[in-house]
């Protein structure tokens, strides 16, 4: 019975009931300004997102390949934000700022697979560009509703199936009674700098991951567009260069801004990860992009624009 009593203690140590999330609660006015721009770009997230999806699916001019990832770019934003956001604004309000280890469980698990799953569709869309631009004569049959459906599925099972081994992998390490997380959410670098063994075969899983997941889609689409350049290049007509460019640009500022900074946090060793900018780095990429991406896409969209105008006329009128 003492070996047992004994054995439960050390699993409690090893496995904490919570954990708690320093963030910056230590300069309690950086804490409040954070607050108020975080709930703005959540607001605007959920807003913009939200709009995508509506206008995509009620309006059939926009029942095309391009909105369709865009239409499933929106979804993972919209999950990815609200998986992190609102423990995160009530926790900024909280003098004890935890989160139970369930909790951290699912928030590490389901913002770690839509993050993934965003990186292979964000390649997906630039193929998808490639297609429109590159083989406008194929580009039906080459982007079929069946072929659009499976590079979805497959972009958001990928996201899920490595989320699964890189949560299962981080949270059974033992952490020894350590359960000071100096993040704002439960997050893989993060998380390994408490445990109390060796994890270097962790580390070494993330940075084979971070290639397989950032590198290699970034490097297809980097090849994607440098072929899309070439052929907007040879085309004759002013108006038809600067069109082609305009459909793909708003593409490359979310892809700069989103590999950036994932790439900044994951591709170095936890060891090396840096208190404060890592911090501040990981609410660019969760609250900052996510809100941008659909102002980037529907600014430069005059497409958008008149579905916009038509859903809002359509229902004045009923």
């Amino acid at each position: 019975m003492k070996y047992s009593d004994a054995s439960w203690e050390q699993l409690n140590q090893s496995y904490p009931e919570e954990f708690i999330l320093l963030g910056v609660a230590d300069r309690p006015r950086l804490e409040m300004f954070l607050f108020a721009i975080i709930l703005l770009c959540y607001t605007m997230t959920l807003t913009g997102n939200t709009t995508i999806i509506v206008v995509s699916q009620l309006d059939p001019n926009l029942h095309t390949p391009m909105y369709f990832f865009l239409s499933n770019l929106s979804f993972l934003d919209l999950g990815f934000t609200t998986s992190l956001g609102p423990q995160m604004l009530v926790n900024f309000w909280r003098e004890r700022k935890t989160i139970t280890y369930v909790a951290c469980v699912v928030q590490l698990y389901i913002s770690l697979a839509l993050g993934s799953a965003e990186c292979i569709l964000l390649a997906v869309m630039a193929y998808d560009r490639y297609a429109a631009v590159c083989q406008p004569l194929h580009y039906m049959t080459i982007m079929s509703h069946s072929i659009c459906l499976k590079m979805a599925a497959v972009s958001w099972a990928s996201g899920f199936c490595t989320s699964l081994l890189q949560t299962a992998m981080t949270l059974k390490l033992p952490f020894c009674g350590n359960n000071k997380v100096d993040h704002f959410f439960c997050e893989v670098p993060a998380l390994l700098k408490l445990a109390c063994v060796d994890t270097s075969t962790n580390e070494a899983v993330l940075f084979v991951s971070s290639v397989i997941f950032l590198l290699v889609p970034l490097s297809f689409i980097i090849v994607s567009y440098a072929n899309i350049a070439a052929a907007v290049l040879r085309i004759r007509s002013a108006v038809g260069r600067r069109k082609a460019f305009s459909t793909c640009t708003s593409h490359l500022i979310v892809v700069s801004l989103f590999y950036g900074t994932i790439i900044f946090s994951y591709l170095q060793p936890p060891s090396n990860y840096s208190r404060d900018i890592g911090k501040m780095i990981s609410l660019f990429y969760t609250f900052v992009t996510t809100m941008l991406n659909p102002l980037i896409y529907t600014l430069r969209n005059k497409e958008v624009h008149r579905a916009l105008k038509r859903t809002i006329n359509r229902k004045a009128t009923i």
